[in-house]
């Protein structure tokens, strides 16, 4: 992994109206950068606004406020029909459902191929049908299923045709948004690590988003914890789970069994209370502190900044912050 920004996130957010007076804020501020050749994680659990951080990354949405730039470039500035074809070229999305997210009507080549088509990245039906082919091989899959359609294929199956059709386009950034959550156990593994070897291939860099924390360590080199539309942690994949900071991070790691049956009977389970409250509404000063069993009077006042405790390791939370570190002692 190189020290090379390829994408920067910058106070990044994307509110939704949803009638006069009330407004979700389902990504309101977040900050990262990913790095060329690197899987950045971002992990939560569901509606904590990860997947709305994807696509607006990608310009699916326009974001509310803030910036996302990639490689100097400012997504969401207006653009040339010239340069968003550029744009889309160099990055692409693997969605989540690998039902929904392929066209029924289409056969696999037509779907694969729509890339090359729109891009001109091929010149005859020959070299079309070639590339197609040495696409679907790469995935795992045959050239004999480019005649076929989308609902003659398993889960898994689906989601190695998304990938193809991801890289058709020889992008440079991936936005994987749940690849995984859809398919069986047996298959998880599998596509993991098709992706994992296709990025040693290509020079791929990833936004791999998930909320299964164990596959999320298994691929990523450092990853991002959000709740409830802001970012809780990052660091390293190895910091993160050895040195775990952010209360919400210790219970979603907790949550995680263990391989070991002794070190799973006797380990200490972290409790979270209640349900997670709505991104309409949410609590004021931290937005984790009607569930965190470690907050004070000052998390209901303050909103912690995001900063970094230790090197490449960031928290927002009042315990790590040396104005506030009393309040937690006492």
């Amino acid at each position: 992994m190189s020290q090379e920004k390829l994408v920067e996130i910058k106070k990044l957010k994307k509110h939704f109206k949803i009638s006069r007076n009330e407004i979700l804020k389902a990504v309101d501020g977040i900050e990262f950068d990913i790095y060329k050749g690197e899987t950045f994680g971002l992990v939560g659990e569901s509606g904590c606004g990860k997947s709305t951080a994807g696509r607006s990354i990608m310009r699916l949405y326009q974001a509310t406020d803030g910036e996302v730039i990639f490689k100097g470039d400012r997504v969401h500035e207006n653009k040339t029909s010239a340069q968003l074809k550029e744009f889309n070229q160099n990055m692409q999305m693997i969605f989540q459902d690998p039902y929904a997210s392929l066209n029924p009507r289409m056969t696999v080549t037509d779907i694969v191929a729509e890339g090359l088509d729109i891009h001109g990245l091929v010149k005859s039906k020959k070299e079309r049908k070639e590339r197609v082919n040495a696409l679907l091989e790469t995935v795992g899959l045959n050239k004999e299923h480019g005649n076929r359609y989308p609902h003659e294929f398993s889960g898994g199956q689906r989601q190695r045709i998304g990938i193809a059709r991801a890289l058709a386009v020889d992008p440079e950034f991936i936005v994987a948004d749940e690849p995984i959550s859809a398919l069986d156990v047996s298959i998880q593994a599998q596509v993991v690590n098709l992706l994992k070897q296709l990025q040693v291939e290509h020079g791929l860099t990833y936004l791999f988003i998930a909320h299964d924390l164990s596959m999320v360590r298994h691929i990523s080199d450092r990853v991002g914890v959000m709740y409830l539309g802001n970012m809780m942690e990052i660091a390293t994949s190895k910091d993160l789970y050895e040195n775990p900071l952010h209360p919400y991070t210790r219970v979603l790691l907790s949550a995680v069994p263990l391989p070991d049956p002794k070190l799973e009977r006797t380990r200490e389970r972290i409790e979270v209370q209640g349900e997670l409250p709505s991104p309409i509404d949410p609590p004021s000063g931290c937005v984790f502190r009607t569930r965190c069993p470690f907050a004070s009077s000052v998390c209901a006042e303050v909103k912690p900044v995001f900063q970094e405790y230790e090197k490449d390791h960031w928290v927002a939370c009042h315990m790590f912050d040396d104005r506030y570190k009393e309040e937690f002692s006492s």
